[in-house]
């Protein structure tokens, strides 16, 4: 149902919200039920599907927040952002992220202009897509201080209904009807999947 990378490991979910683990060529379950997981610079994240925020800094799970996000991503340089029910995006700074102790840790989140649907970012910026497929891209040096990406999201030329980006900032997007771009190709090829959708 879902998949990401960072750092050589993937996380999954299965179509009845069961997550997964890749050791090797086996996927390991993992407990509970899960509405999203992420991999990345800021360690494991997870959704439940009650919308309950979890870190995984290591093996076990702590609850972490109450929230209402719809998709999460720590690909970043030790950040992470996030989704909400209203398409609002915001940022978990990477102080606050590998300051993690516990539940009664600060969750400063911050939130971000602009409105978008599903956001992944890398070691030098976030791609996003909005309700309409819109593509957008945000230029990030640090998740130090969320604040200073304030400059907002470039519209990209095209359409696309999901982005991933990986920590080695390779770009993956997915049209509405299923064709998969990288970065490398992305470009020259957001015209094509413009007049295909």
């Amino acid at each position: 149902m879902q998949i990401d990378a960072g750092l050589g490991q993937v996380v999954a979910t299965d179509t009845s919200q069961i997550p997964y683990y890749l050791v090797g060529d086996k996927w390991i379950h993992l407990p509970g039920s899960l509405k999203h997981i992420t991999v990345g610079p800021a360690g494991i994240w997870v959704l439940t599907d009650m919308c309950s925020l979890f870190a995984c800094p290591s093996v076990c799970l702590s609850l972490w927040s109450s929230g209402l996000l719809n998709q999460l991503d720590a690909g970043g340089d030790q950040f992470v952002v996030g989704v909400n029910m209203d398409d609002t995006p915001y940022c978990l700074t990477s102080s606050a992220t590998v300051g993690y102790k516990g539940p009664d840790s600060p969750i400063p989140w911050t939130g971000l202009p602009g409105s978008v649907k599903y956001y992944s970012c890398g070691p030098f910026g976030c791609w996003a897509v909005n309700k309409n497929d819109d593509i957008f891209l945000m230029s990030v040096r640090s998740g130090k201080e969320c604040e200073s990406w304030s400059k907002g999201w470039s519209h990209i030329e095209g359409k696309l209904s999901m982005i991933e980006v990986a920590t080695d900032s390779s770009v993956f997007g997915v049209n509405s009807a299923g064709s998969v771009y990288t970065r490398s190709i992305l470009i020259g090829l957001i015209k094509k999947c413009v007049d295909s959708v």
